[in-house]
């Protein structure tokens, strides 16, 4: 396929591909996908060879948000049975933390709900991230509390955090129809803010809020501009009691495109596989890997994610390998830059400055010619680890 072709050359050059070319990705057919997937699968072993990052998240404070996001289970007016916990005590989120690491997590990702955090709170978080890289010598640490202030990303770096998550979840165009609490423009000078203290970005999308090819496609390109070390695509989790409740859009087909279409847009980043993925890929998991660089391992902020050793199997199973704590992530050239403090890439769960990309004929969201059904029986709350008395699943 000419198109393929053209995109291995381009994704293997760095060059960045048209618009166009974007949309096709995401237009091609269900025949066609094992040549998308091996197209993309090149590019990821380009830049990252065969190597898998793992990632922890911990919930520092779950729940009772005051921001109105549709997407998320712990926004304002949410109906749904999530864990609800104010913070963490460091030791607690330290115990936490070690237990992803135990399971291979190289990086840990400290998530708190809230619009963004206080002064307080960042002396808080800052206090966690010690005590965590006193009891696990080499571990990266990432935070995502919300929307900066003036000086906090440098507070957040000083005390050892080595990269900062915020997303941006959805199109400029749409953002109003998912969040009306703050802007789209609010994110993108987070991720700024936290790029010019020296942390390593992370920010990447939700997909299947019922957005549309062109919506995916203007996300991505603004990512591309703003340019962060890790790119976590999101696969929507319908939670029951939030207003995106009954959107069951995605088939696995339609998410391995998505991914292959990141990858052929962010081409040397980290692009992670997050949230949603075993409710909307299932079995077909295994085939992201050539897609992706780098998952979470075990549960979610809110939600179950696959057993830890389950997630090991996978990757040893389709032939992949545990990128090892001495490992770089990102490519030199990346690194030599310096956009990346430490051994680099970036976090970002379910839980940037870019220019318009141009303009594009609006279009209906796609649904796949077969509705999917909607799995919510793998949709399960989080009822493990951080803010239970239970073990965490890694």
């Amino acid at each position: 396929m000419d198109l393929l072709n053209t995109l291995v050359d381009k994704g293997l050059r760095r060059e960045l591909p048209t618009r166009e070319e974007a949309l096709a990705v995401l237009a091609t057919s269900d025949d066609d996908l094992l040549e998308v997937v091996t197209a993309a699968g090149k590019v990821r072993r380009q830049w990252f060879g065969r190597r898998v990052k793992l990632n922890y998240l911990v919930n520092l404070k779950s729940g009772l948000c005051p921001e109105d996001c549709s997407y998320c289970s712990q926004r304002l007016g949410s109906k749904a049975e999530i864990l609800k916990y104010t913070w963490l005590k460091p030791d607690e989120a330290s115990k936490a933390a070690a237990a992803g690491v135990a399971g291979g997590a190289k990086r840990v990702c400290l998530v708190a709900s809230g619009r963004g955090p206080t002064d307080r709170d960042v002396d808080r978080v800052s206090q966690t991230i010690e005590a965590i890289k006193e009891q696990n010598e080499g571990v990266e640490v990432c935070a995502c509390l919300g929307l900066l202030s003036e000086g906090q990303a440098g507070r957040l770096r000083s005390a050892g955090a080595d990269a900062y998550n915020h997303n941006l979840n959805t199109s400029e165009g749409t953002y109003g129809d998912i969040t009306t609490t703050h802007t789209y423009a609010d994110r993108v000078e987070t991720v700024q803010q936290a790029q010019a203290a020296g942390l390593s970005a992370c920010s990447g999308l939700i997909a299947g809020m019922g957005e549309s090819d062109t919506d995916l496609v203007d996300v991505v390109f603004s990512l591309r501009e703003l340019d962060p070390d890790s790119v976590p695509v999101n696969f929507l989790i319908p939670f029951e009691g939030t207003p995106l409740a009954k959107e069951w859009n995605l088939t696995p087909q339609r998410c391995l495109r998505i991914l292959a279409m990141v990858r052929f847009v962010c081409p040397d980043v980290e692009v992670r596989l997050a949230g949603g993925r075993e409710v909307h890929l299932r079995s077909m998991q295994p085939l992201a890997l050539h897609l992706v660089n780098s998952i979470f391992l075990g549960d979610y902020l809110t939600s179950e994610g696959q057993a830890g050793q389950a997630d090991l199997d996978m990757i040893a199973d389709a032939g992949f390998e545990v990128e090892g704590a001495g490992t770089t992530t990102l490519p030199r050239h990346r690194t030599a830059a310096g956009t990346e403090p430490e051994a680099g890439g970036g976090c970002g769960g379910h839980s940037t400055g870019c220019a318009p990309c141009g303009d594009v004929a609006d279009e209906p969201a796609v649904v796949d010619a077969k509705a999917p059904a909607a799995r919510t029986d793998l949709v399960a709350v989080r009822r493990r680890g951080a803010g239970t008395d239970l073990a965490p699943n890694a």
